[in-house]
This record gives structure tokens, sequence and C-alpha cells, in this order.
């Protein structure tokens, strides 16, 4: 009679063993399932990662969960921990053992699992910087082999540690997640890029509105002009200004800056220029007026070097003034070259600046070339300066 009642209690320990295994992988099971119904690759990056830590701590029982992406630009700091999930139900500090965890999964690519980490050899010294963490369970997220982040929970709630099981599910969660968060990440890399290439392509727009369409017909002169865009648009500009009596004003400038700012600020320095240029006394005088309007109606950040040449064809005379621009080269008939050395304060920095006025008398063959540092920085596809 002993002996079966022993058996009996033996069979019921069995079940009882059974049906908890049976209701955890059912819950296991639940918490998938939920995961795939809350998140979806078309979801920003954040909320897609803020939902798969949530699902992990409540499924799994954890104070805190955090996850961190790999940053593959940035060679200093690889991992950004862009989540952290606190339990609101439990006060807890933030932990700062993610740096340590990253460097770990970089090298081994597995999960792991601590449960006493003041006494583990894992990390020596972490539980000194991170006094509150007992434990942690971390998995690495994995795409197509691509290690992309780390999944990281620390103290679970109830006694005795994170659990193989828990290790099992969490490493289910990372694989079922890790796609749809890389999905995410470059379909937010490629809506970036779109809205970078309209910008691109608004800013070469107001570039080439902007530009001369030609050279003047300036008798006893050839005049050309040139602009190139690289990869990016950047602020370079140049324009030949009518002036009366068969005058012409020549500038060429560079303003600071990339984009659609760079083209503003370049549309404005325009149209500066050119009202000063058919008002002034002179020349120096139509540069000071205009480094007055840029310093009064742009941001102290920007600034402009212009270098803005006043050509007198019956005179065969040549004014010029420089706003901290890149020295033009003047070649005589005979081959010399002469840096046109007269320099100035760059336009925008500073409201009262004075620039000095130099000249030259043209001859037969003289060449008179100016431009800007995209000519002195330009790089071969190999990088390599000309």
């Amino acid at each position: 009679m002993a002996k079966a009642t022993q058996a009996s209690r033996e069979e019921l320990e069995k079940l009882r063993e059974e049906n908890a295994r049976l209701k955890k992988s059912i819950e296991d099971l639940w918490t998938i399932n939920q995961l795939a119904r809350v998140i979806s690759s078309t979801m920003p990056v954040n909320r897609i990662l803020d939902r798969v830590i949530s699902v992990s701590v409540r499924a799994i029982g954890a104070s805190q969960g955090t996850i961190s992406l790999l940053e593959e630009q940035d060679t200093r700091d690889r991992f950004k921990t862009l989540v952290r999930k606190v339990d609101e139900s439990h006060f807890t500090t933030k932990y700062r053992l993610d740096q340590d965890l990253s460097g770990w999964m970089i090298k081994h690519r597995k999960s792991l699992l601590i449960n006493d980490l003041k006494n583990d050899t894992t990390f020596k010294g972490a539980h000194s910087v991170s006094e509150d963490i007992r434990s942690v369970l971390s998995v690495p997220l994995l795409c197509k082999g691509k290690l992309i982040g780390v999944l990281n929970l620390f103290n679970k709630k109830s006694e005795g540690g994170f659990t193989s099981n828990d290790q099992r599910l969490l490493s289910i969660i990372a694989s079922q997640s890790a796609q749809v968060i890389e999905n995410a990440r470059l379909y937010e890399q490629e809506k970036q890029l779109r809205l970078i290439e309209q910008e691109l392509t608004m800013a070469r727009s107001i570039q080439e509105r902007l530009l001369p369409k030609e050279a003047p017909d300036i008798e006893g002169f050839d005049v050309a002009g040139a602009s190139f865009a690289a990869k990016e648009v950047g602020g370079d500009y140049f324009d030949f200004i009518s002036l009366n009596d068969g005058r012409w004003a020549i500038a060429l400038g560079d303003v600071s800056g990339k984009g659609i700012p760079a083209a503003l600020l370049m549309s404005s320095v325009q149209a500066t220029l050119r009202n000063q240029a058919l008002s002034a006394e002179s020349l120096v005088d139509c540069m000071v007026k205009s480094n007055l309007f840029l310093y009064n109606n742009t941001e102290s950040t920007k600034f402009v070097t212009l270098f803005c040449g006043l050509l007198e064809p019956k005179r065969k005379l040549f004014r010029y003034v420089n706003a901290g621009h890149n020295y033009p080269f003047y070649v005589d008939t005979r081959g010399s070259v002469q840096k046109l050395d007269v320099g100035g304060l760059m336009m925008g920095i500073m409201p009262e600046t004075q620039y000095e006025e130099a000249s030259l008398e043209l001859h037969t063959g003289d060449i008179i070339v100016i431009y800007s540092d995209g000519v002195t920085e330009a790089e071969s596809e190999l990088e390599d300066m000309y």
C-alpha cells in the first residue's frame, strides 16, 4: 500500500512538472505570437526596439532590459544603446554594463547567462561600476549571420535568477526580431537617402538658376566661367555684372555650408552684390556694404569668401578686391605667373571690415584665372590630391 502511494505521488509530481512545462511552452508561444503582432519593419526603429524590450522584460520577468545596435560607421563607440526599459513596478537604477556586454558579444557572438555577476570572472570589475546588477541575460541579434546588436536583460525578479528556458526564449525573441529591426533600419536609411537626394536636386536647381547661362561678349577680351558640382552641392558661385560705361564686375566666391542652406546663402550673396555693384561709389565701397548687409542678415556661423574684380575694357584696366578667397593667378604674355595676393577678411564675420583694392594694366595675351577651393582640393577616385 505504501509503495502504491509513493508511486502515485511520483506520478502526480511528474504530471505537475509536465503541466508546468506545457503551460510555460504555451506562454512562450503566446509571447512569440504577440511579438510578431506588435512589430513591423515599416515602423520606426525605436518603436520596434521599445516593443521588443517590453515583451522581453514582461515575458521573462526581468527588472530592466536594453537593446544596443551596432553602428558600423563609428569606430570609437561601435554600439549605441538606443532603448532602455525599466519595469514600472520597481525602482531601479539605469545599468551601465552595456559596453562590456557589447564587447564580449562582438568577440563570442553567442548568448550569455550570469546569475552572480559579483563573483563571476567574465566581467572583472564590472560590478564596481554597476553595483545594482545581480544577474544578466544577453543574446546576440543576428541577421543572416551578421551581428547587428545585443539584447540584454538584467536582474530576474523571481528567486533563482535566469534559467536556460529564459535563455532559449530570449534567443528566439532575438532571432525573430533581428530581421525586422534590420529591415526597418534599411528602410529608414533609404528614406533618409531619398530626402537627401531631393535636397541635393533642389540645391542644384537653385545653383544652376543663379549661375550665368553664358559669358558676356566683351570687345577685346575672352571671358569664360564654369562650375562643376562634385558629390555634394556646395556654395561655389560666380557672376558677371554689367555696369555703366561698358564696365563689368566679375565675381567668384564660396559660401559656407552644403545643400539647400548653401544655395540659399548663395542667392543672397548674388542679390546683395548685384545691388551694391550698381550703386556703390567704388569696388571697395561695394565690398564693405555687401559685407555689412551679410553680417546683419545671416547667421553668425555663415560666411562667404569672395573675389570681385572690376574690368574696364576701354582702359584695359582690372581692379580687384579679395575677401578671404583663394588668390587668383595672373599670367602675362611672357608666361610669367603672379599671384594676386591682395587680401582681406571673409565676408559676414565682422560688421566693420575694410578691404584693399589693387589693379592691373592688361595687355593682349594676358590671362587671369579665378577659382575656388574645389579646384585645389579636388581628389582622384583613389582620394589622392591632384
